[in-house]
């Protein structure tokens, strides 16, 4: 895969989770497709990508589940 940034081979396609909001807002969205380059040390999502994020944001409807969520402070 060719990195948009640096135009290096060395970028792959990783699945992370990304979270939006807080509180009871929060909103967490897993195995969210980013590329990371080894390059130039660079991740980023396509714009295809961020537009899905965008459609789940506001209307995360059937593909959402509430999960108990165990929230830790810094001490």
């Amino acid at each position: 895969m060719t990195c948009d940034i640096c135009g290096s081979e060395a970028a792959r396609e990783r699945r992370i989770p990304r979270s939006y909001g807080r509180g009871v807002d929060l909103l967490v969205i897993e195995d969210v497709p980013v590329v990371s380059c080894s390059a130039c040390g660079e991740s980023y999502m396509t714009a295809e990508t961020a537009q899905h994020i965008d459609d789940i944001r506001c209307s995360p409807g059937d593909e959402a589940k509430t999960r108990p969520v165990a929230v830790a402070g810094y001490a």
